[in-house]
């Protein structure tokens, strides 16, 4: 039993003869009475009563009807549900992220503007910082991520530069320096820092530490913070100041007063996009060429 006879048959059925079905479905006559006839033989029982008046169903035609009827319907969806996925219009695409950056206006336009033409995908972003997201994205765990790399050349990963960031001295408004700012790093060498983590973002704290060996500057940390959010919130409690991205300036949080410096909009901080090598989802192919684009 093909998928053809059933349409041949349900066009029977509903034009009332083979010769208006024919015209339908657009084929010859005789054609449509071989399918059909092929498709009694296979059942082994008839499906049509033949007189001269015309065709009439059987018990069984009216049963294979809304069996046939059902069977076409589901295939169409089929048919459509496959070639949205292989198109990329409908699948699911795992996004990773720097919290830092879910406020750039970049980067959130780029994010409005694939959840705008590709709203059927399960697009699902993760707020992660770049070395959860570098070990996830080798281990097929994640689609893609924007996150920081030390260079476009990542074993295994596909890399396409997004935006360059560089770097602000964040302060509590309550401080000297939130009225007053220093104008070069070696004002700051007696001040208390807050500060990251080298193995969340690798990529990120060898680039800043390099910068200011460069200066010959040594911050003197005294805290530690997971992200830039819990750093940022240390310093709105007055814990001490931090070198963070700019982009961190774009979602200002109460009582903290950001800075920019010549010395520290000498760091370029290279935000890329990464995906595995050999990923061949439609759907990430689509967010590639909007990132292209």
């Amino acid at each position: 039993m093909e998928f053809r006879q059933l349409h041949y048959f349900v066009a029977v059925v509903e034009a009332g003869s083979i010769s208006a079905a024919s015209r339908q479905v657009h084929v010859a006559q005789p054609a449509v009475t071989r399918q059909i006839k092929l498709l009694e033989s296979e059942l082994e029982t008839p499906l049509f009563d033949r007189h001269a008046r015309g065709i009439q169903l059987t018990v069984a035609g009216r049963a294979l009807y809304d069996d046939a009827r059902e069977l076409l319907g589901r295939r169409e969806q089929i048919k459509s549900r496959l070639s949205s996925l292989g198109s990329g219009l409908t699948g699911r695409l795992s996004l990773g992220i720097t919290v830092t950056h879910l406020w750039v206006p970049h980067v959130a336009r780029l994010l409005g503007s694939y959840r705008q033409r590709y709203p059927r995908v399960a697009f699902e972003v993760f707020p992660w910082l770049s070395g959860p997201q570098l070990e996830r994205l080798r281990e097929d765990r994640l689609d893609a991520g924007i996150l920081y790399l030390d260079s476009d050349a990542q074993p295994g990963l596909a890399t396409h530069l997004l935006h360059r960031d560089h770097l602000i001295l964040a302060v509590p408004e309550t401080s000297t320096w939130a009225a007053s700012p220093p104008r070069r790093l070696e004002e700051l060498v007696d001040e208390d820092f807050v500060w990251g983590f080298r193995h969340v973002s690798p990529g990120y704290f060898d680039r800043v530490t390099a910068h200011f060996q460069r200066h010959h500057f040594h911050p003197r940390v005294v805290q530690y913070g997971a992200d830039n959010i819990a750093i940022l919130s240390m310093v709105a409690a007055g814990l001490g100041i931090a070198i963070v991205p700019a982009a961190s300036s774009w979602h200002p949080m109460p009582g903290i007063r950001f800075h920019r410096m010549d010395e520290l909009d000498e760091c370029d901080m290279p935000l890329w996009v990464a995906w595995k090598q050999g990923n061949e989802s439609p759907a990430l192919k689509n967010f590639i060429h909007m990132v292209d684009a």
